[in-house]
């Protein structure tokens, strides 16, 4: 998670929160109006392929325990750098959207099972994305965000969401008990 470096694009390869809704609605036997399915999947072809076209890859993370949210504050406190979620650029299926907040859920510490995070020089975020979404596994990839140093602002290991209603607020990484492996 140190890797990361100021300027460094953050890519997730999909959607968020398929694979830690779906296994916490069929575990507690609920029944969602619309249906959720788990993300899991094999990424190694998808992965060995981005490590050997790109090749500067600054860090790669697996967000299934704790989600996307969490993983990136331990990066951003890793490498002591400061990122800015805007809510629109996180791909989240209507589903999972409309699913998680009748629940009390936030999707982004949803566990991931078959998604990864990619943090890249921003020169090679185009080059990333399009190979990620040459694959079924990465055809929702999307560049959710940048890391930054800190401003007068913001301190290192910070990470911010910006809703669509506007505003900021800290995101921190789940809080209280860790869920169950799901796996």
């Amino acid at each position: 998670g140190s890797g990361a470096r100021p300027g460094d694009a953050v890519i997730v390869s999909g959607t968020v929160g398929d694979h830690g809704l779906t296994v916490l609605s069929r575990r507690e036997g609920l029944s969602l109006a619309s249906d959720v399915q788990s993300d899991s999947a094999a990424l190694n072809v998808m992965v060995e392929e981005l490590i050997l076209t790109i090749g500067d890859i600054h860090c790669l993370r697996d967000p299934t325990r704790g989600g996307l949210a969490t993983k990136l504050n331990e990066i951003a406190q890793q490498s002591q750098l400061v990122c800015a979620l805007h809510e629109d650029s996180i791909p989240v299926r209507d589903s999972v959207a409309a699913g998680c907040p009748v629940l009390g859920l936030d999707p982004l510490y949803r566990a991931n099972g078959g998604k990864f995070i990619c943090i890249l020089p921003a020169t090679k975020a185009d080059e990333a994305i399009r190979t990620m979404q040459s694959y079924p596994e990465g055809k929702d990839a999307a560049l959710i965000c940048y890391f930054s140093t800190p401003d007068g602002l913001t301190r290192a290991g910070q990470v911010l969401f910006q809703p669509r209603t506007g505003g900021k607020s800290l995101m921190g990484r789940l809080e209280g008990e860790q869920p169950p492996r799901s796996c």
